[in-house]
């Protein structure tokens, strides 16, 4: 009897500890699960390899040489986000599995299942973004404005899918089904993704979509990124494709990420208790 009443009353431990335990348990899943991270790394390769081969041929944007220097950031950027929602469907596996409640029973962080879980998907895309610079490197794209601006652009990649998946772990946690939360990650994604600077320059796009195109958040990034990786340009072309000021593009960036962190980290870890309680 003593020892379960020191059990239950055990002190929660070390916030950083918990969140590093439950990182270290995701990562033995991916491990363990091979067919997961080769489907999940082919799909971007595909759309580098699709993307550049029939529609570079047609593209000619200006002051870029090989159509591929101007995607690949975009393809980042699209990668970054499809594939935050993952975190959202592995999480409301975990619910409807009851791994949840497992975890409420120890002594431990009810942030730390979900920061483990959003860091552990954010290391994925890591190696993810990084597998794709390598296949980018194959066909004829070069980071070209130095190694540091380049870091900084894998950097700004990876955070930018880690505040994403924030907002996958909100809709894992309040959807009613696995399916629901697959198809309510997808629906919001494809409007930022492919009314952006993605794959075209916004000046290419009508008025009124400019205006929405020119101040989301996947624009913001893939300027951020291109300027950080093609070299110094006409001031004139540079405005024509997005990157006339690359430190305002990385600074919006940062301050997009910083506010969906503040906005959908709380929120995350309210519905996780909700989910839980």
């Amino acid at each position: 009897m003593t020892a379960l009443v020191q059990t239950s009353t055990a002190p929660v431990g070390n916030t950083f500890t918990d969140i590093g335990l439950m990182t270290q348990r995701n990562l033995l899943k991916l491990v363990r699960s091979p067919q997961l991270v080769v489907f999940s790394t082919i799909q971007p390769i595909m759309f580098v390899l699709l993307f550049n081969f029939v529609f570079g041929g047609a593209l000619e944007i200006p002051g870029v040489d090989n159509y591929i220097n101007f995607l690949l950031p975009g393809i980042f950027a699209q990668t970054a986000l499809f594939g935050s929602t993952n975190t959202g469907i592995v999480l409301h596996e975990d619910l409807s599995q009851g791994m949840v409640d497992r975890f409420r029973s120890l002594p431990m962080a009810r942030s730390a299942v979900l920061a483990g879980r959003t860091i552990a998907d954010s290391t994925r895309g890591l190696f993810t973004v990084t597998l794709m610079v390598a296949v980018g490197y194959i066909i004829g794209f070069r980071f070209q404005n130095g190694l540091l601006n380049a870091l900084l652009a894998i950097a700004l990649v990876v955070l930018f899918g880690h505040a994403f998946s924030w907002i996958s772990a909100n809709i894992g946690l309040r959807a009613t089904t696995a399916e629901t939360a697959q198809t309510a990650g997808f629906i919001w994604v494809f409007p930022l993704v492919f009314a952006s600077s993605a794959f075209v320059p916004t000046a290419s796009m009508p008025g009124w979509l400019q205006a929405f195109a020119n101040n989301q958040p996947v624009t913001m990034l893939v300027n951020a990124v291109r300027g950080l990786a093609l070299p110094p340009m006409d001031p004139a072309i540079a405005a024509q494709i997005g990157i006339a000021d690359t430190t305002r593009s990385v600074i919006g960036s940062l301050l997009w990420i910083a506010a969906l962190l503040a906005v959908f980290i709380p929120l995350a870890i309210r519905g996780y208790r909700r989910a839980s309680a």
